[in-house]
């Protein structure tokens, strides 16, 4: 057997590598590899190049010298995930809607005039009864009605704009005996033989019957007083009233009463006030303060209390109010107080009424005169 020279072996392996090699390098020089993002200039594009997809609710700039970069998978949130995270603009939205509040009706304005009063019988004859009111004297007088009126009975009185209301009741159990309506005549529209006449609860139709013909020669407006009962016309009356205010109304009786007009004369405490449903005479000592002849004054009555704004002339702002009312410390170091006002509960500081409040109990009747900026001018005790 014929051995090789162990150099042989080692020489084939030298060969068999060199020729790997120089393919390697033959096909190194044949393959081009190309930045698929940055391709060298004069190289072609290749249909492998990725591309990032163009999205259509934004406008294409080719010109623009910045590149759109596609999101990171990770940053794709899941379709489950969307479904399950609200919207942010649906939560505003949402919270807005629960933000806002349902619109509130604005309340109804208080007619002026405005009178809501109770009397009792003090003295009466025939055609002229005088009551005793929560506020002061009220009397009725007629020519054709108002005959009797016992003790037993007590009379309701209520002024509505141009309309009045004079209920006679039994005093035991509120039975009605007697109601005047008082105002504009008004017929119905549907029906000629009926008259449309305010009451507390609203405006009702009344059948005119055996009153028609002496109805037919009125125009509607003209003021006419009628009695009633709930359907039917029982009589057409005349009804003429006068009204003194000399007390403030006790607590609980619910006596109402809102009243414009102008000073007309003044006379020892009693001021002749000049409104729309006549001369009412005004004891000054309820809380009303330095009037002058002239003034415009706008007096309002709620339960106990009492508040009357006083103006140069009618279209003139108010220069002073008098707020009365039971004495009420709106704290505990009795720095101010507490008064019904017709804009709500207003507090007043105390350090103007140190001397007029010194002692004082609270229920104590008092007045707050404030000058027109609504800032405290000094307190008074109502005598």
């Amino acid at each position: 057997m014929i051995r090789l020279p162990s150099i042989v072996p080692l020489f084939a392996a030298l060969l068999f590598v060199g020729v790997l090699n120089i393919n390697t390098a033959s096909l190194a020089g044949e393959r081009v590899l190309l930045d698929p993002f940055n391709p060298a200039t004069g190289q072609p594009e290749t249909s492998d190049k990725p591309r990032v997809p163009h999205d259509p609710a934004l406008p294409a700039h080719p010109d623009s010298p910045s590149e759109i970069e596609p999101p990171l998978e990770s940053e794709i949130p899941d379709q489950a995930e969307e479904s399950a995270e609200p919207d942010s603009s649906t939560l505003l939205e949402e919270e807005d809607a629960a933000d806002v509040e349902p619109e509130v009706a604005a309340p109804e304005l208080e007619p002026d005039p405005s009178i809501m009063l109770t009397g009792r019988v003090w003295r009466a004859k025939p055609g002229i009864v005088f009551l005793k009111t929560q506020v002061g004297l009220l009397s009725l007088s007629s020519k054709t009605t108002l005959k009797t009126i016992p003790a037993s009975q007590e009379v309701s009185f209520v002024i509505h704009d141009d309309h009045l209301v004079v209920d006679i009741v039994k005093r035991t159990d509120g039975t009605l005996v007697h109601r005047y309506l008082s105002g504009p005549l008004k017929r119905s529209d549907d029906d000629d033989t009926q008259l449309l006449g305010w009451t507390p609860d609203g405006e009702h139709a009344f059948l005119m019957g055996p009153h028609a013909q002496a109805l037919s020669s009125r125009k509607d407006g003209d003021s006419i007083t009628v009695e009633v009962d709930e359907t039917t016309v029982l009589g057409i009356h005349d009804l003429q009233f006068d009204l003194q205010i000399g007390q403030i109304a006790p607590r609980g009786s619910n006596a109402r009463l809102l009243l414009t007009g102008t000073i007309s004369k003044l006379k020892s405490n009693f001021i002749f006030f000049r409104t729309p449903i006549g001369i009412v005479n005004v004891n000054a000592k309820i809380g009303i303060k330095n009037v002058k002849v002239g003034q415009t004054m706008t007096l309002r009555m709620h339960d106990h209390h009492v508040v009357a704004d006083l103006a140069p002339s009618n279209d003139a702002a108010p220069i002073r109010r008098f707020v009365t009312g039971p004495l009420e410390f709106a704290t505990p170091d009795r720095s101010s107080v507490r008064l019904w006002t017709p804009e709500g509960e207003q507090t007043y500081p105390t350090d103007r009424g140190k001397g007029a409040l010194n002692g004082k109990k609270e229920g104590t009747p008092i007045t707050v005169e404030l000058n027109g900026n609504g800032d405290v001018v000094q307190f008074h005790l109502v005598n």
